[in-house]
């Protein structure tokens, strides 16, 4: 009985599919390398005057009127009035609160979504939106132009994000990367089982841990990612005004 290559592979995409097949022919794995090079260059093009920029991760599931949505609103409210432009992945929930709280901040507001099966509507509060193919086109974008990440309470997406960027700030491939974690509730449990058990078994540092903000303050949110960046000769000086935000 042979083994079924394509067990475990199907994907509602056909380019998804045929990407995850394995070996394919030098002509269509070149094209491909095209497609993903395209996709890069036309992030590079379009972001490459939104520095200084935080980068807001949440659920797309929280909704106008809710506690954590107003608490991302306001955050980068404040970031904004910080001078920081704020990028999320462009959809509803937590990414609006965010690109609304931008606007209302006087800030820059960008969203980079993701093509996705079920179509994920853009919201009313970006200046500049960019759709992606590929997930880690789309990852790169949101690391290479972004000074730190908030991190407000979301799912599967929202977890990847956060634990690929601390395995790249672990691993030396990014320095004095401010991680902001809101919502101090939510992630209690993630919390206890970072400290409990995976520092328990030595599987992460202490100084891993101290990397990231636990906190439900947005003073103190946007307080950390000032201090964190203050005196970094590659931000631009625009984007550390002071702490008149954060009062």
């Amino acid at each position: 009985m042979g083994i079924n290559l394509r067990w475990g592979k199907g994907t509602r995409h056909p380019g998804d599919r045929w990407f995850l097949e394995g070996p394919a022919s030098r002509l269509r794995e070149l094209a491909r390398l095209i497609r993903i090079g395209r996709e890069f260059i036309r992030g590079f093009r379009a972001l490459r005057d939104v520095e200084p920029c935080v980068t807001v991760f949440g659920s797309a599931r929280i909704n106008d009127g809710e506690a954590y949505y107003e608490l991302a609103r306001e955050t980068s409210r404040r970031l904004a009035e910080a001078g920081f432009t704020i990028m999320t992945g462009g959809g509803p929930g937590i990414m609006e609160a965010a690109n609304r709280g931008a606007r209302e901040g006087g800030g820059r507001s960008i969203g980079c979504n993701i093509e996705l099966p079920h179509e994920q509507r853009p919201n009313p509060y970006l200046d500049l939106f960019l759709e992606f193919r590929y997930f880690f086109v789309r990852k790169v974008m949101l690391v290479k132009y972004s000074h730190a990440f908030v991190v407000f309470p979301g799912g599967f997406g929202t977890l990847d994000e956060l634990f690929e960027t601390m395995t790249l700030i672990q691993t030396g491939k990014i320095l004095d990367f401010p991680v902001v974690i809101m919502g101090r509730e939510y992630w209690q449990p993630l919390f206890d089982l970072m400290r409990g058990t995976l520092l328990a078994h030595g599987t992460v540092s202490p100084e891993d841990l101290e990397r990231l903000t636990f906190t439900d303050s947005p003073a103190e949110a946007v307080a950390t990612i000032l201090a964190a960046l203050d005196g970094d000769p590659a931000l631009p000086r625009k984007a550390v005004p002071g702490a008149a935000a954060t009062t």
